[in-house]
């Protein structure tokens, strides 16, 4: 009887959860409080991914794209004369319109990809005229890889595929638009050079590109995998 009498009064006096994890918060380290250890943790990692979503968005505009002299004075310039800068509707697509992906995760992916132009960029590897347009080619090819494999990803940010109407589009546009996607074909299958000049032999670039599209390194390989692209579909359209 006095052992419960006294397990009772010992329980008693404990306190009660949310008074104790109010003490632990509290409670001292070596210097410091939990507590207050967790506080600088949550603000320090607001402002880190605050820090980090700014520094994307910086990069993710026009005039970040154009700073460079390489893409102002060449793929800019293009780009100015076509539809995609300056139509009826008033509508642009920017450059990261159509080179940034808008999900989350693809975008961190193509901004990491990004370090490899920096690097090009203090080589000077496309740095005259001359140097760019000798890797025009390539560069295309690149570019038209990454839209195939994705399925044009970018380009049906704007141009939904089932959103459509085939009946007022112009008669030869509707049947070729329907006859290419049953076939499973892809807006870069046709549009190359919507927005940039072409290439000498874009079209022989073009099917190289496709015979070779799955023949990549570790690196492109892993790039493929994060950016969720469908290589095996994009060769089975050719």
């Amino acid at each position: 009887m006095q052992d419960t009498s006294t397990s009772a009064a010992v329980a008693a006096a404990q306190p009660g959860r949310l008074k104790r994890l109010w003490r632990w918060f509290f409670s001292p380290t070596a210097r410091y409080a939990w507590g207050l250890i967790a506080i600088v943790a949550f603000a320090g990692g607001v402002l880190f991914w605050g820090g980090f979503n700014w520094a994307m968005e910086m990069t993710n505009n026009e005039q970040f794209c154009i700073s460079c002299h390489e893409m102002k004075e060449n793929v800019y310039l293009e780009y100015r004369n076509t539809v995609h800068y300056s139509n009826r509707t008033g509508v642009r697509a920017s450059c990261p319109d159509c080179h940034v992906p808008k999900e989350w995760s693809h975008k961190v992916v193509r901004k990491i990809q990004a370090s490899n132009e920096v690097l090009h960029k203090i080589l000077g590897t496309i740095g005259t005229p001359e140097k760019f347009n000798a890797h025009r080619i390539d560069l295309a090819k690149s570019v038209w890889r990454g839209m195939k494999t994705t399925d044009s990803r970018e380009c049906r940010n704007c141009h939904k595929f089932d959103h459509m109407e085939y009946a007022v589009q112009e008669p030869r546009a509707s049947k070729l638009h329907q006859t290419a996607f049953a076939q499973g074909k892809t807006c870069i299958d046709c549009h190359q050079g919507i927005a940039h000049k072409l290439p000498p032999k874009a079209q022989e670039g073009y099917r190289d590109m496709l015979e070779h599209i799955d023949e990549v390194g570790p690196v492109q390989r892993m790039i493929d995998f994060l950016q969720d692209a469908d290589v095996a579909k994009a060769k089975a359209a050719r």
